[in-house]
């Protein structure tokens, strides 16, 4: 049995889904049915109930061959990095009470450093828990800025004719597609090589900065022209508390967009070890980007 958290993200259900097609019996965690419906369809066991309940988690862990543990995001949170806390603490306990001994760990790029990277902070201490459990197996995977991310832009792309965000234009960033992420995480649940504790960061061939990014999106689009404008933090931040997002969640993300910039956040990408993954910018941007804005303007 291999045990996934996460019931909205896009790597635990096509992680899940890659494992089913395998023939692997999958159960995964999370505490929307509605979300979870078409992976229990699919053949998958769910299990509904909070990440912040270590005892719902242990029940869930029990009998995992290995585990994929991920702290879900929490858009609305009054205090992101609490809930960060609380819910990494109820995964390291479920795991050491549950007799679980390996776990594929999501974190993200930047996770080497204590602070001053918004919620990627959060990774660095989740892993440092996950660190000390004893006789416990744990690949800390550090994928680079998601290809999907720039999906967000697409409704300010269309309503300014420019790519808006809080990360400076001319930064080289490591990025990767979702689906790479997950194919890594399916792979190794069940082809295990970890032994103690390990990291592994995951980027695509490139590293474009945003203004190639922008380039290479709008040319997928029929814009190519399209340029990266470094938005104005109190304006960015504004639309996304208006968009649901907290304050709290808001400041953060700003500190995470201006950590990308610092050459601090680069040093452990540089050191590796650091798996290449296939899926281009040019490839998203093509199958993915184009359709996704295609549909926003369709339903404009």
């Amino acid at each position: 049995m291999y045990v996934l958290l996460g019931s909205h993200g896009n790597i635990t259900a096509q992680a899940a889904r890659l494992l089913l097609a395998q023939g692997r019996k999958v159960r995964v965690v999370g505490r929307d049915a509605s979300a979870l419906s078409a992976l229990k369809a699919a053949g998958a066991e769910i299990a509904l109930g909070e990440v912040t309940d270590a005892a719902f988690l242990t029940s869930a862990f029990g009998g995992a061959t290995a585990v994929y543990a991920m702290i879900p995001p929490h858009y609305g949170a009054a205090d992101m990095g609490a809930f960060q806390d609380a819910a990494s603490q109820a995964i390291v306990a479920a795991i050491a009470a549950s007799g679980v001994r390996r776990v594929v760990h999501l974190s993200s790029t930047g996770a080497h450093l204590p602070s001053g990277t918004g919620p990627i902070a959060g990774l660095h201490r989740q892993e440092q828990r996950l660190n000390h459990l004893a006789n416990v197996d744990v690949l800390h995977l550090r994928p680079g800025y998601f290809f999907e991310n720039h999906l967000a832009a697409i409704g300010l792309i269309q309503a300014f004719g420019v790519y808006p965000d809080m990360i400076d234009s001319a930064t080289p960033i490591p990025s990767v597609a979702t689906a790479d992420i997950a194919a890594v995480v399916a792979r190794e649940l069940v082809n295990f090589g970890t032994r103690g504790k390990a990291v592994l960061h995951l980027r695509a061939a490139t590293m474009p900065t945003q203004a190639q990014a922008a380039t290479i999106l709008g040319r997928a689009v029929g814009l190519p022209d399209l340029k990266h404008v470094q938005a104005d933090a109190a304006e960015a931040k504004a639309g996304m508390v208006q968009h649901g997002f907290s304050h709290n969640v808001a400041d953060l993300f700003e500190q995470m967009s201006r950590a990308f910039s610092t050459p601090e956040f680069g040093v452990a990408l540089k050191a590796g070890p650091t798996e290449i993954t296939p899926t281009t910018l040019e490839d998203f941007a093509r199958d993915v980007f184009a359709a996704a804005y295609g549909a926003v303007r369709k339903a404009a």
